[in-house]
């Protein structure tokens, strides 16, 4: 298992995994006192979390199902990535999309955190690339079927 070193500036317990075979990590809210997300509004939680990824691995902040769902709560720029290189506190771009308000409270589970490998690459300009099956078809090419 991969270990990363963290410091937890929060009152919340450090995330871990709900199950054995789970993807992500729940994020809780790090608050002096409850958020009121309005209809429509967006706002940036923290979580008091800073994590040192080694190199060639980011961290993904993606919404929570429950929320998104029951609350129409979700994270606005899912995934969210957090570099290998940043060491600032992770904070959570959340938006409601619901047409009721949403209080947030200190300690709840308000995205999952998933960590992943990546590659860099270079870009190598050319004329034309290979030919496959699908070409050029864009969106909503293949079907819904």
């Amino acid at each position: 298992m991969l270990k990363i070193n963290a410091i937890n500036r929060g009152r919340q317990p450090m995330p871990t995994y709900a199950t054995s075979q789970s993807a992500g990590m729940d994020l809780r809210a790090n608050l002096e006192e409850p958020v009121v997300l309005h209809p429509m509004e967006r706002r940036l939680i923290p979580t008091g979390l800073h994590i040192a990824l080694p190199e060639g691995y980011e961290a993904q902040v993606r919404p929570r199902s429950g929320l998104a769902l029951k609350h129409g709560l979700t994270v606005l720029n899912a995934p969210g990535t957090i570099d290998a290189d940043y060491r600032g506190e992770i904070g959570v771009v959340l938006i409601n999309l619901s047409q009721e308000d949403f209080t947030i409270n200190d300690g709840e589970r308000i995205a999952q955190l998933v960590v992943a490998r990546y590659e860099q690459v270079e870009f190598s300009l050319v004329e034309t690339l290979d030919e496959t099956e699908r070409g050029e078809g864009g969106y909503g090419h293949t079907g819904v079927k």
